[in-house]
């Protein structure tokens, strides 16, 4: 079976540890899209590993992990992930492969997307300034440089000098200091050379491994209202974190995948800027107590909510999602009551869809349910049975009110605590 999850809501869902636990039913993990904006965490044990662009089906022993086309690389910053891995053991020699055809993210992607985040003041749309929206801006442009130019000295150092060129006045305009090509090309090609054993054509293996009945799981980062073609524009990234995504990020076509499985908390968190309308202060100040809820990226802490089912409702459709997964579900455990939005209030109407512009959204009011808490720790918790009944019936609501059926709960960091619904 060849499964893509998706996160369902504004990213930072736990998709790295959900990753993980569905890891133990697949033979290859890909990531399809994003760059090292995204941050997986997946703690095993005493020991917690934070993954930036190299798939969390590493840390299965056996396991490959592709990095595919639609990945935007860092490459100073992949070796750098590449050689803690290493560190702590993980062996990633004939295991981890890298579409040769990836985009490459550079300097001045990341001191331009800075600049400009810095001009927008107010209107700033909070990105973690790692460069990822210019370099896929290249990428449409069709002036970017890819693995297969990197891993080719002469023909790098040729096409780095000119973009270096050009991308130093639009620096300068910005009121940024240049670039130094000398000092990027010898950064760059040194990490090419770390690089160079993993890069192949990661399309042509894939569909190598679909003939030998291998199953594929596709991992998303970020989350559905993050894509830039579905979510609250402008506030987005810069590649689809849809499903779709996995698709044309991959080279697999549709009729290959079988299933998706959308990965959203029992509330809702956001990072950066943007609409988040069942916010509420008591309950992220409640959750950043209890040491929850900053970003594995940035460290910055997360706005935080209700849950909010008109949203994950649309994701649902949008990604076809046929199965979810449930995190976070014992950040609630302390309340006596928990709110839901099921439906939003715009200009006196009741919508059960959130609108595409973002002036409307904001407009928006929520549309609440209430439903009894349990009052009691689910942390140590192993089969979906033996949750309080308020806890079953809360995610069973969750599941109805979305659309899709119930598959695994999480309840805590730890891969051990994690079940089938």
């Amino acid at each position: 079976m060849n499964t893509i999850l998706v996160g369902a809501q504004w990213g930072d869902e736990g998709k790295g540890k959900i990753i993980d636990v569905l890891t133990e039913e697949a033979d290859i993990v890909v990531r399809s899209q994003g760059g090292n904006n995204a941050g997986h965490t997946v703690e095993i044990g005493k020991e917690k590993f934070i993954l930036h662009l190299i798939p969390s089906g590493i840390l299965r022993a056996g396991k490959k992990c592709v990095i595919s086309n639609g990945v935007v690389i860092d490459p100073v910053a992949l070796v750098k992930e590449i050689e803690g891995l290493e560190k702590r053991g993980i062996k990633l020699a004939n295991r981890l492969l890298i579409s040769e055809t990836a985009h490459l993210v550079l300097p001045y992607h990341r001191k331009i997307d800075e600049q400009r985040e810095l001009r927008k003041g107010r209107n700033k749309i909070g990105t973690t300034k790692r460069g990822i929206g210019p370099a896929y801006g290249d990428k449409a442009a069709r002036t970017g440089l890819r693995l297969i130019d990197l891993i080719q000295p002469k023909t790098f150092s040729a096409k780095l000098r000119a973009r270096i060129e050009e991308n130093n006045a639009i620096l300068k305009s910005l009121g940024g200091e240049p670039l130094s090509f000398r000092e990027v090309e010898k950064t760059y090609l040194a990490a090419a050379e770390k690089l160079r054993p993993f890069v192949t054509n990661t399309v042509v293996w894939l569909h190598r491994q679909l003939e030998n009945h291998k199953h594929i799981l596709f991992e998303g980062a970020q989350g559905t209202f993050l894509d830039i073609d579905f979510g609250t524009y402008p506030f987005v990234t810069s590649s689809n974190t849809t499903a779709g995504g996995s698709c044309t990020g991959s080279g697999i076509p549709p009729h290959r995948m079988d299933r998706v499985v959308g990965v959203m908390k029992a509330y809702t968190t956001r990072v950066g800027e943007g609409p988040l309308l069942t916010e509420c202060e008591a309950v992220s100040d409640m959750l950043h107590a209890m040491g929850r809820e900053f970003g594995a990226t940035t460290g910055r802490a997360r706005r935080c909510g209700w849950f909010d089912a008109v949203a994950t409702r649309y994701a649902r459709m949008v990604n076809g999602i046929d199965e979810l997964a449930i995190t976070n579900l014992d950040g609630l455990d302390s309340l006596k009551e928990i709110q839901v939005c099921i439906a939003y209030k715009s200009h006196g109407k009741r919508i059960q869809f959130p609108p595409n512009d973002v002036a409307e959204l904001l407009q928006c009011r929520p549309i609440y349910r209430k439903f009894p808490g349990w009052q009691q720790d689910t942390s140590g918790i192993r089969h979906f049975k033996k949750l309080p009944i308020a806890a079953q019936r809360y995610l069973t609501a969750l599941a109805d009110l979305t659309g899709a059926r119930l598959r695994i709960v999480s309840v805590g960091a730890q891969r051990e605590q994690t079940f089938r619904a």
